[in-house]
């Protein structure tokens, strides 16, 4: 799989490391964080992720993904990605 970095250009996946599903968000309620940690849903279709290029820049960034085909629609910086 290629990923298009913002930054470097199109690379090859092996660089990156999968950090997961961009949409939750961390709750300042202590009571929704176990939901937040573990409790994930496991789409088939197109999803915003967080990428790492950890083998380039070492920016976050955030691209859309379809999880059936590996379809890549977009990537973009990420802003506080790695909170």
């Amino acid at each position: 799989m290629r990923i298009p970095c913002p930054y470097c250009g199109e690379r090859d996946a092996q660089e990156f490391v999968y950090r997961g599903d961009a949409s939750p968000r961390r709750p300042d309620d202590d009571a929704e964080f176990h939901a937040y940690v573990y409790l994930r849903d496991n789409p088939a279709g197109p999803m915003r992720e967080h990428w790492y290029h950890a083998q380039g820049c070492r920016n976050w960034i955030e691209l859309i993904r379809d999880t059936r085909t590996h379809r890549i629609d977009g990537a973009v910086l990420a802003k506080g990605a790695g909170q």
